[in-house]
């Protein structure tokens, strides 16, 4: 009796509680939204519909597979959900590669206005897109952490050197990571947490090119615009 009472306290407390799946969906329901404010030239995939129909079944898959927290280690899960991250990435690098191509040749873009709120569609979904690729690829993902994984992280945070701070099963969740995407995409580098491999070191520094590109590109063309 005693021996099973034991199993099952280390059983238990095998895993930390996993991050809710809602923090998940509403990061990729945001970039859907964002895309769909693209002007026609602008936004990639011909028919509208597409995108929000991949984005949600997608997701809604994602939901199904593992509902309320992310603590499932399925192989599958994994690969549906890099899948979604991947489209949403490769989706609005397109969408940017058309917004530089149109600013380029000089192409007409209407106002001032209608430019930079494009820009700033595109540079938050990149921001949100990188944010997923750093939570999913992180120590194999949120599943992998709620289960207490021993794999070495790729990122320092502040509250890993100073756990006094945190609760004790503290571990990165989907906002850690989106702030890591927006401090990098802002000051085009790490804020308080450190890059410690190399895929992560290159992924930061691929977000800050693009993001100090689209800035550059685009306010300097608003500028251009703006009447005299």
């Amino acid at each position: 009796m005693d021996d099973g009472g034991s199993a099952g306290v280390v059983e238990a407390t095998s895993h930390h509680i996993g991050e809710p799946r809602w923090a998940m969906a509403i990061a990729v329901i945001a970039a859907g939204a964002l895309h769909a404010t693209l002007p026609d030239n602008v936004r990639s995939l011909g028919a509208p519909w597409i995108y929000p129909t991949v984005v949600v079944g997608l997701l809604l898959v994602l939901v199904v597979g593992d509902p309320g927290r992310i603590d499932k280690r399925d192989p599958w899960l994994r690969v549906v959900n890099s899948i979604l991250i991947a489209f949403i990435t490769l989706v609005n690098a397109q969408s940017a590669v058309h917004l530089v191509r149109l600013i380029v040749i000089n192409a007409r873009l209407g106002t001032a206005d209608r430019l930079l709120g494009s820009g700033a569609a595109i540079w938050t979904i990149n921001v949100i897109a990188f944010g997923l690729w750093y939570w999913d690829l992180d120590q194999g993902g949120p599943a992998e952490r709620a289960n207490r994984t021993t794999r070495l992280p790729a990122f320092l945070f502040p509250e890993m050197t100073s756990p006094e701070f945190v609760r004790a099963d503290w571990y990165p969740e989907l906002i850690d990571y989106l702030h890591v995407s927006f401090a990098t995409a802002t000051s085009f580098g790490p804020s308080d947490v450190s890059a410690i491999k190399h895929w992560s070191k290159l992924l930061m520094l691929l977000e800050s090119a693009v993001s100090l590109l689209l800035a550059v590109l685009v306010v300097a063309r608003a500028i251009n615009l703006l009447p005299g």
